[in-house]
């Protein structure tokens, strides 16, 4: 199944205030079982999302409203220390077949951008398995940004084993509800498997925005609920509690497709292929999000008039 969709450039509504956020809890299964298929993210998991945004008129260029160690704090406490350690390698170990199947897939969505001595920012870095996709380019900057800390060691290996130098790597620790970046710093933001598992999606989505440069990119993958009335998502409904336990916060019901669409960028294209090691029971839709209206084209890339790519 593919979907295309176009939307109108919408501006950036002012920011609101943050509500409380309370820590979630978390559970040493999700370590002791080896997490899930696609690691934390994502249990039996469902249909998915991405596309390709762009802005005609900068974001709303404003600080985030919360400290971000202040939020981190909040929506991430620290784990345990053996606990985190465990949890990144079991990351590290049980992504392998899921990063093998999706391999040609992410090839194609990552060849579409240019990012030669442009500055990058990988919101849920975790082992760092998306580096070897657009990390190689000369003069290439990349903030890798997860809650776990254990996190670092993999990441910073995976960015070594792509060839970027220890120096264009820079690795935070955060959330996507408060990006440790500056406004309008990025020229793209990636995220694959990461906003369903944030505290509130709209807020990460706003925070994207916030950090990426007028005409910036940001490119995902996410899993999301399958279509309305359909058995899976009764499935996915009676699942969701125990997926939340053990997989760090994933929901298999979230809607991320229509936050996303609503989120105020200019153009999106979005898709939805089928893969079986994703999901047992459902697709995985995916793509890029910027911010510029231009016209859409083929598999998750855009098109700016003329043909010149945005990417390039």
């Amino acid at each position: 199944m593919r979907c295309l969709v176009a939307l109108p450039a919408v501006a950036v509504p002012g920011r609101r205030s943050h509500p409380n956020l309370k820590p979630r809890r978390r559970s040493t299964l999700v370590a002791i079982l080896g997490s899930c298929r696609c690691g934390r993210r994502h249990l039996l998991g469902a249909s998915s999302a991405a596309g390709l945004l762009h802005l005609v008129n900068p974001p709303c260029l404003a600080a985030p409203a919360i400290d971000p160690d202040v939020m981190l704090e909040r929506v991430h406490p620290a784990r345990p220390g053996w606990y985190e350690k465990l949890y990144a390698t079991a990351m590290d170990k049980g992504m392998q077949s899921y990063e093998a199947e999706i391999a040609q897939y992410k090839s194609n969505l990552f060849s579409q951008l240019s990012v030669a001595g442009k500055n990058i920012l990988e919101l849920g870095v975790g082992t760092g398995p998306n580096l070897k996709y657009y990390a190689s380019a000369d003069g290439v900057n990349v903030i890798g940004v997860d809650p776990n800390i254990y996190m670092e060691e993999y990441s910073r290996a995976a960015a070594t084993s792509a060839g970027l130098p220890s120096s264009n790597f820079t690795f935070r620790r955060g959330v996507g509800e408060a990006l440790p970046a500056e406004d309008g710093s990025m020229d793209a933001v990636i995220g694959t498997l990461v906003l369903c598992s944030v505290k509130d999606t709209d807020m990460a989505l706003r925070e994207i925005k916030r950090v990426l440069k007028p005409g910036g990119l940001y490119l995902f993958i996410e899993h999301v609920a399958a279509a309305d009335g359909s058995f899976l998502l009764l499935v996915q409904g009676a699942l969701d509690p125990l997926q939340q336990f053990v997989a760090d916060g994933c929901h298999l019901t979230r809607k991320t497709a229509e936050n996303i669409k609503e989120a105020g960028f200019s153009s999106l294209s979005l898709n939805a292929p089928i893969n079986d090691m994703l999901c047992l029971f459902g697709t995985e839709p995916c793509g890029v999000c910027s911010e510029i209206i231009l016209v859409l084209a083929h598999f998750c890339s855009v098109i700016a008039p003329g043909g010149l790519s945005v990417f390039s």
